[in-house]
């Protein structure tokens, strides 16, 4: 009996690391990619697969596209695994593309053993970390908040990187929507050699 009570307790803390945190709401409902449209490119690389999506093949971006689908001040958390090698990432403030890496918006690195020496929870180009802070083949959970000018990121709840756009900020040239207002999340496939699943998806709005 008591054996059957721990594997009951066991399995109720599954499902309930499973649900969203109360005030986030989920915006992938583990069965397809309804709300979710892909980019006009190698649209293969995108798939759910045992209530996950996959992200496994040459360049495309998987953007969020439901109701009110524009996010200025936020929490974003997503459970994330990576396979060894792998490299991909996730965008917020951005807008659907149909071709090409995201001209707008900041994208938080997901990348664990890839040759790219950008890690995990970097704010891509901009605020990057250095330290390996996941594990290839474990989930782990990338937080993102954004208030007002400042990014925070947080991977299973250790700050790894931190930025405030200064009053003077100025875009690179080739991503000239590269700076903090509003907009959608995206995911990103990056190569045909990365492999990565996301779920539990689920967002925040904050004033």
């Amino acid at each position: 009996m008591r054996i059957l009570t721990l594997f009951a307790l066991t399995a109720a803390f599954a499902l309930a690391a499973d649900k969203p945190e109360k005030g986030f709401k989920p915006i992938f409902n583990g069965k397809d990619l309804t709300n979710w449209t892909k980019a006009k490119e190698n649209e293969e690389a995108f798939k759910v697969e045992n209530g996950e999506i996959v992200a496994h093949g040459k360049r495309c971006h998987l953007f969020y596209t439901g109701k009110k689908a524009d996010f200025k001040n936020f929490e974003l958390r997503v459970d994330v695994m990576t396979e060894p090698k792998a490299n991909g990432g996730i965008y917020f403030h951005t807008a659907y593309q149909e071709t090409g890496w995201p001209s707008k918006g900041f994208e938080v690195q997901v990348n664990n053993s890839h040759t790219d020496w950008r890690r995990t929870g970097g704010l891509y180009a901009v605020a990057d970390n250095k330290e390996k802070v996941a594990e290839d083949g474990k989930w782990f959970t990338e937080h993102i908040v954004v208030k007002d000018n400042h990014v925070t990121i947080y991977v299973d709840g250790k700050k790894t990187s931190e930025w405030d756009q200064p009053a003077d900020w100025k875009a690179p040239r080739d991503m000239p929507g590269r700076s903090i207002g509003s907009g959608t999340f995206a995911l990103q496939a990056h190569d045909p050699g990365s492999v990565i699943r996301y779920k539990n998806i689920r967002v925040k709005q904050t004033k």
